[in-house]
């Protein structure tokens, strides 16, 4: 990817973008810049607010004039097409859209960014449907495995405002899977710390582990079947694969996971006909950031989850 070499730029505060620290507004307009970089340029002095020297945590208001020193950035890559046939598809995937956000059920096998050899994500295919949505960003994310409900802002302020319900955990995310075994009733809530390290062979993993961050999932039994336990996972925190990795150490690992999963369990459910992760984000409830009003959204199970299902002998 060619690098380009940028000019100073001078910057106006717009109301949508006020109450932002300084730091993350900077890491936001460079993107394909180090972090490390940006805090040493704020440092330096490089980086004025009303030409004076700013702390990376002051809060930009309305108005601030930004100098913005001229960095080596990575020259963005071109949208994909939105003729093209994956990007179309998105379409049918948009379960509802308003002024201020969008709500997907992101298909399994489709990561929600570009990068590390993906030419395009969820997001990039949205900004080539959406062109005239200059400030289209994902408020969460989920693995490139996992399907179901994505929410994505059309505006700063939205984004903020919904990052805001996300952080106080007034945002209720729901999601279902297929587990190893019989769920245990009295499973409610698994509290276990949750670490990343990256492997030798330079594969990154999650595990359990007393140095890791505070990490807490509620569980609760959807259906049993004779192969294992439909189950309703809701994260009460936000860390890698954290639902996983927390099915794992139950002892109950979810079907057709690559990294956490069981062979003999995968090889039974595949029998079935499931040819993916059984992992889909269901339920997703927030309060409209413009409305104020309490919305809930359900991402229908896709071909292959209910085609398995029905292949399952329920209890």
């Amino acid at each position: 990817m060619k690098s380009i070499q940028q000019k100073v730029r001078w910057h106006t505060v717009l109301t949508d973008e006020s109450g932002q620290r300084l730091d993350n507004f900077l890491i936001a307009q460079l993107n394909k810049v180090p972090k490390s970089l940006v805090y040493r340029i704020i440092r330096k002095g490089e980086v004025r607010v009303n030409k004076k020297r700013a702390k990376p945590d002051y809060k930009i208001n309305s108005g601030d004039l930004i100098r913005i020193p001229p960095v080596k950035v990575a020259e963005k890559a071109p949208l994909p097409s939105a003729k093209l046939d994956k990007i179309a598809k998105l379409e049918a995937h948009i379960l509802y859209e308003d002024a201020s956000l969008i709500v997907v059920n992101k298909p399994s096998g489709l990561a929600v960014h570009g990068g590390s050899g993906l030419n395009f994500g969820l997001i990039e295919g949205l900004r080539a449907l959406r062109p005239k949505d200059k400030h289209l960003e994902l408020v969460h994310r989920i693995d490139r495995d996992t399907s179901g409900i994505l929410l994505v802002a059309k505006k700063r302020s939205v984004l903020k405002a919904l990052h805001e319900q996300l952080r106080n955990k007034e945002m209720n995310k729901q999601y279902l899977a297929l587990v190893r075994g019989q769920w245990q009733k009295r499973v409610r809530l698994i509290e276990a710390p949750l670490q990343k390290n990256t492997l030798l062979s330079g594969e990154r993993i999650v595990r359990v582990s007393a140095e890791g961050k505070p990490s807490q999932t509620r569980f609760r039994i959807h259906q049993r079947y004779a192969e294992g336990t439909l189950i309703e996972a809701s994260p009460l925190t936000g860390r890698t694969h954290q639902i996983r990795v927390h099915c794992q150490h139950a002892g109950h690992p979810i079907a057709k996971d690559p990294k956490y999963g069981d062979t003999d369990f995968d090889e039974l459910i595949a029998s079935k006909g499931l040819t993916r992760l059984f992992l889909h984000a269901w339920k997703l409830a927030f309060k409209h950031p413009e409305t104020d009003k309490n919305i809930q959204f359900e991402a229908p199970l896709d071909e292959n989850l209910t085609l398995a299902l029905s292949q399952l002998t329920k209890q």
